[in-house]
């Protein structure tokens, strides 16, 4: 068989002198080549390692398990969420009871849009939907990981600069490599009817969308939170509610997000 890549995670107990080494040693006598390693987590290491043996590595794993310094967490092909764990030095937050909300704060930017460019890089309807208060860094985000996801954007409606309402698109943004932004406030509470239809349109199309304010856009129009195929939160600190009482049809914060 060729090689394939497994992702190990495991818990230290004692870090003693010489532990990373005994384990580097043992993976190389098994003939299991390391891809790269992190901490991911408080007396956790990640490794993304590769190997052309299934057996080798159920027995690397037997054998892991038999050193009491350690306690092995997982043994699997990596995931995305493996993958950044790897490369940022800890795990994606996701909701305990909606295994599709992830949950970020503002000093995570980096691994946010490391996350949400691999979404963007996903093939037809994809549609996600990201909360956060005004200026914490939603649509800068979502512009940055679109050019890491090497997409084009387009925005439907936004108040970046300043409110956008589009009523239409030129031929060439209705393409299905285009990720298409959309305010869930501008578009439902101060946008003519020709912006609705344009969004309309838009949400039929096998694309990547991006609504922000999911909540109010599902509350005023025909769509639900289960339509959404991810949910992201993004909060100054882990302490910040998201709340939305201060919209209203007039000027708010919102109109600077």
């Amino acid at each position: 068989m060729g090689l394939k890549e497994w992702y190990l995670e495991y818990q230290i107990h004692k870090n003693r002198p010489g532990l990373l080494g005994d384990i580097s040693s043992l993976l190389g006598m098994l003939a299991i080549n390391i891809v790269t390693i992190n901490g991911v987590d408080n007396m956790r290491r990640g490794m993304l390692i590769r190997s052309s043996s299934d057996d080798q590595v159920a027995r690397f794993k037997a054998i892991l398990e038999t050193i009491e310094d350690i306690s092995v967490i997982k043994v699997r092909e990596p995931r995305l969420r493996d993958r950044l764990a790897i490369r940022h030095g800890r795990y994606i937050e996701r909701d305990a009871d909606d295994k599709k909300t992830f949950r970020f704060i503002r000093n995570e930017l980096g691994l946010l849009v490391d996350f949400m460019a691999e979404q963007f890089k996903r093939e037809g309807h994809f549609l996600v939907g990201i909360r956060g208060m005004p200026r914490v860094g939603k649509t800068e985000s979502i512009v940055a990981a679109s050019v890491c996801a090497n997409k084009r954007w387009a925005f439907i409606s936004s108040t970046l600069l300043r409110q956008t309402v589009r009523s239409q698109l030129a031929d060439d943004e209705m393409s299905e490599d285009h990720i298409f932004i959309i305010d869930g406030i501008v578009t439902t509470m101060r946008s003519t009817e020709k912006h609705r239809t344009l969004v309309s349109d838009i949400m039929r199309l096998p694309a990547v969308k991006v609504v922000e304010h999911p909540d109010i856009f599902v509350r005023e129009t025909e769509y639900e939170l289960e339509d959404f195929d991810c949910i992201i939160e993004l909060r100054n600190d882990e302490g910040e509610e998201i709340t939305y009482e201060v919209v209203e049809s007039g000027f708010s914060s919102f109109d600077i997000s």
